[in-house]
Parts: C-alpha cells; structure tokens; sequence
C-alpha cells in the first residue's frame, strides 16, 4: 500500500516534509479493523506529532487523526463491525494515522459513518465531534436534556475553528446560550451560522462586551484557543460555582479569582481514552454512533469548509500549511485516492 508519511521533523515553521512510501497492506488482529481511506481531515495535532519528533529521530511518522472509510476486514475479536461497513473516527496518537492507502484501528474507537453525508463530509467530523461531546457532556457535566439547561449559557472561545464549529452546535442542541469568540466578519458568521446565539471578539476583554449583551456572567467556558492568553478574562466572566474546559495546557498558574468563585477547571484531550486503554474506551464508539445519527437527522452539519483531492504530498503540504496559518475556519479535508 501506499503512505505518505515524513522521516525527520525538518522545518517546524513549515509544513511537514510528506514523502510516498510503500509498505506491506497490514493484517487485522483482536479488536483492529482494516479500513480502505476513502478521506481524511487534518488537525493541528498532527503537525504538532512532527513539532515533538526529536532532531536525530529518523523513523517513518504516519500522521492523520480523522478518517472516512470501508472496512475491508476484521479482527478475531471484532463484533461492532464487518467487511464493507462504512465508517468514520479520529483514530489515536499512540499508532499510525490515517494518511495511507489502508489502515488499522481498533474497533472500540469507530462510529458508523453517516448515511446521508459523503466520505468527505464526515471525515470532518470524529476528532471535533468527539472533543467537543466529551467536553461538555463528561468533563463539564452537562446534560445533554435542553429542559435541565434552561437559563444556562456558555462561552466558546475559537467558536469559528474546527473544535468550535461542531461545539457551537452541540452546545445549542443541549438548550444551552451559545456565546462564541470570532474576530473577523468571516469568522464571525460562521460561528453564527452554525450555532452561536452571540459573538464578541477574544482580541477584546471578555467581561465588557458580555455585559453589552445584558449577560453579567457564564455557566460554562469551553476554551479552544491559548489558555494562558484567557485565564485572567475567563476568571472574570465565569460565574461562581461555574466550570471551565480547555482542549490546551495552562503553562502559568490559574487565576487566583477561580478559588474565590469556587470554579471547576478542566481538561479535555480525546486521545486519553485511547491512549490509556481505560475500561471507558467503548464510550467512543457509542459517542461517534451518536453524532452520526445528529447528522443523518438534520441536527447537526458538517464542518468542512474546504475538499483537496486527491490524497498526496502535495495536497497534503498544502492542507497544512493553511492549517499552520492559524486562519483556517471549519475543518479541510482532502479525498482519496492515496497518491504518490
């Protein structure tokens, strides 16, 4: 089969170096499904795998988180799945990604593809769809019933990228006030557009421009861009008792105004599941299975904003490199065949 993969890390402020390798079609075992690569979105955690590689490590890195699919065959242990289903997830840093001809992933992490979305389309989905649900239903507690929500809000910083756009949706779909951060008029309403009631700019102090909404505070913070960069304005517009999430690592202290408020912090990272193999991993399953039918019933979209195809080196620089930009909006996805 062929991988487009890189060997050295090269120049972190660029793209990484994709190369076309041959390698030997992988064989299913246990829980592992083979799936044929049908599409592929790409995330920044792939180029921050090559930012991580150490200088002198030259062994082959095959990124690429989200996938669209058909199983080609199973593993002894596989029940979930079987040859010619149509699947889509955001596979685990802890193994190849899905930037190849075919690839292995174990069946507990895998969703049913939509029906009613094409490969490219869902391909935009598992990594998002999975952050964002895991954030706000597991780490901040919230329910997914819009009655227990009601008079509740949320303030979504970055609602405009790929975390945000499907997070605006979800938050709004579990009856929740939806404020989301943009900065440019695109941004703006595209955030809009798909979900956010409201948005006010993260360039700006966060508490003043809420007031200009009639909204002294927030129940919730979902923060999808630098964490270190917010936490003075999160602290400020967090209500007492409230909850914070970020998807990113704090590198300084919390605000101290949290212990006052008695406000719960928290991280998100969709891999732990995977990478832990903790008795919960399933839950992934159950969560892609369950965005796939908000999809097939209209409730939510897809976030692709952008089709490369087909699946090479070249699209491949390129799709990082806007990604790299840091202003992208949506999700951009690139459609097979895998190419040299």
């Amino acid at each position: 089969m062929t991988a487009l993969g890189f060997y050295k890390p090269g120049n972190t402020e660029q793209p990484p170096e994709f190369e076309a390798v041959e390698l030997d079609k992988p064989e299913p075992t246990g829980h592992d499904l083979l799936v044929e690569i049908k599409a592929v979105s790409v995330n920044p955690t792939d180029y921050k795998t090559r930012d991580s590689k150490k200088p002198d490590d030259d062994s082959l890195t095959i990124v690429g988180r989200d996938v669209a699919g058909v199983v080609v065959s199973v593993g002894s242990e596989c029940s979930l799945f079987k040859e010619g289903d149509e699947v889509f997830y955001a596979g685990t840093h802890v193994r190849a990604g899905g930037h190849s001809e075919f690839h292995l992933v174990d069946e507990r992490i895998v969703g049913s593809k939509p029906k009613k979305l094409d490969f490219a389309h869902a391909a935009a989905l598992p990594l998002t769809g999975l952050t964002a649900m895991e954030a706000l239903f597991v780490r901040l507690g919230i329910s997914k019933n819009p009655r227990d929500n009601e008079g509740k809000n949320i303030l979504i910083i970055g609602a405009a990228g790929g975390v945000g756009s499907i997070a605006t949706q979800i938050a709004k779909l579990a009856g929740l006030t939806v404020i989301g951060t943009a900065s440019r008029q695109e941004t703006v309403d595209w955030a809009k557009d798909h979900g956010a009631h409201h948005t006010i700019n993260h360039h700006q102090e966060l508490l003043p421009q809420l007031k200009e909404l009639d909204i002294e505070g927030v129940d919730y913070i979902f923060c999808l861009t630098n964490t270190d960069d917010h936490m003075a304005g999160m602290a400020e517009a967090i209500r007492p008792q409230g909850k914070i999430c970020s998807i990113l690592p704090a590198f300084k202290p919390l605000a101290r105004a949290l212990f006052g408020k008695s406000v719960t912090f928290v991280y998100e990272l969709m891999y732990t599941r995977s990478m832990f193999q903790t008795e919960d991993m399933i839950e992934q399953h159950h969560l892609l299975n369950e965005l796939s039918e908000w999809a097939d019933n209209g409730k939510i979209q897809s976030t692709l904003n952008e089709t490369l195809a087909p699946i090479n080196p070249e699209n491949l620089t390129e799709a990082y490199g806007k990604l790299m930009s840091g202003k992208t909006i949506g999700k951009i996805v690139l459609e097979g065949p895998v190419e040299k």
